[in-house]
């Protein structure tokens, strides 16, 4: 399946995910070749070490976060920002309640229901 494309999105009408405990996701617009997402995370939440095919950059809105990317693990907070390989392991912990805004290419098919 190819993402069809969100070209516009209010905050208040995009509706928001729950990933994982303390972790909510919200989309914020996508085609077939790009996605960005909003990630927003209670204080000790966690984003488990994972990897996925996708290329990413991530930029810290707000909050603390120990990140870990292929081996090497940094704090990172708000005005940060990541780049992560595809295919390599990363995943983070949440030291103070922040956002996280994550851009992905090609956009991640197996974040999109069938609703959106």
């Amino acid at each position: 399946m190819k993402p069809r494309s969100q070209d516009f999105v209010l905050s208040g009408e995009s509706p928001e995910e729950l990933v994982d405990k303390g972790m909510r996701r919200q989309l914020l617009g996508y085609g077939d070749t790009i996605m960005m997402a909003r990630v927003s995370f209670d204080k000790d939440a966690v984003g488990v070490r994972h990897n996925h095919p996708h290329a990413q950059v991530t930029y810290v809105v707000s909050g603390v976060f120990d990140v870990f990317i292929d081996g090497v693990e940094r704090q990172m907070k708000a005005g940060d920002s990541f780049y992560i390989h595809p295919n390599n392991e990363h995943g983070a912990v949440c030291r103070e309640p922040g956002v996280l805004i994550d851009v992905f290419s090609p956009a991640r098919e197996d974040f999109l229901s069938e609703e959106n």
